[in-house]
C-alpha cells in the first residue's frame, strides 16, 4: 500500500504522523477494491497495514507496518 503523500523516506512518514498530519492509503491497481474494505474497517477497529515508499516508479527503499483508525495512519512502527 502507499501512502496519499508520497514519502521519500521512512523517518518522513514517522514524523508526519507524529505531528499529526492526516495521512490516508490507498493500493494501487486494486482490482478487488480491498482499499475500500480497509477504510470500513478502520472504522470498527484499527487495522494494520504495510506501506511501501517511495511511489512506483522509484524503487521501493522503504517498508513500514502502520495502523490505520478512522480512514487515517495513526502510528508507524
Amino acid at each position: 500500500m502507499y501512502t496519499s503523500i508520497n514519502f521519500k523516506t521512512k523517518k518522513a512518514f514517522k514524523e508526519a504522523v507524529a505531528a499529526g498530519k492526516r495521512i490516508e492509503v490507498f493500493q494501487p491497481n486494486d482490482m478487488f477494491n480491498k482499499t475500500e474494505q480497509v477504510r470500513a474497517q478502520s472504522f470498527k477497529a484499527p487495522v494494520h497495514v504495510v506501506i511501501e515508499g517511495p511511489h512506483f516508479p522509484e524503487p521501493h527503499r522503504w517498508y513500514a507496518k502502520a495502523t490505520i483508525e478512522n480512514g487515517i495512519v495513526t502510528k508507524v512502527t
